[in-house]
């Protein structure tokens, strides 16, 4: 049985965060922050086949098992916003159950007003990072 609570804990964590900027100046500083401090991705995962389709940078996504049954991402980007975005998105997601991951409702995007706040380009590569970290749980929920 998968951890709905970890998940929502998470999101919840972030809605605060970025409460308590008060603008969007802060609230990009704070992801390229977030960006500075995603565990930099091996370079013999930045394949083809990590890439995520849809976005106009380059992200990189790598997910595998642990041994509990987790999914763990790691992740990267040649650009910085891009690069706290996913971060962002390994921060939530990462170390959980993947059948949470296939089902769990990102409300905290719409919660800190990204989905709105994002050019259509980089709102477009968030929704294909989500849509990649959830194909990840699917396939590994049904692995298992």
């Amino acid at each position: 049985m998968g951890n709905m609570k970890l998940l929502e804990a998470r999101q919840n964590e972030i809605v605060e965060e970025f409460s308590m900027f008060g603008d969007w100046m802060e609230k990009y500083e704070h992801i390229i922050e977030m960006g500075k401090e995603l565990i930099p991705l091996a370079e013999s995962d930045k394949t083809e086949d990590n890439l995520i389709r849809g976005c106009q940078s380059r992200v990189w996504l790598a997910a595998q098992k642990d041994e509990v049954g987790d999914v763990v991402f790691s992740a990267d980007s040649d650009a910085i916003i891009t690069k706290g975005l996913v971060a962002l998105m390994v921060r939530v997601l990462s170390g959980a159950k993947p059948e949470d991951i296939a089902n769990v409702d990102l409300h905290f995007l719409e919660d800190i007003g990204l989905n709105t706040h994002l050019s259509p380009t980089r709102s477009n590569g968030l929704a294909s990072m989500v849509k990649q970290m959830k194909m990840y749980g699917l396939v590994f929920s049904a692995r298992s």
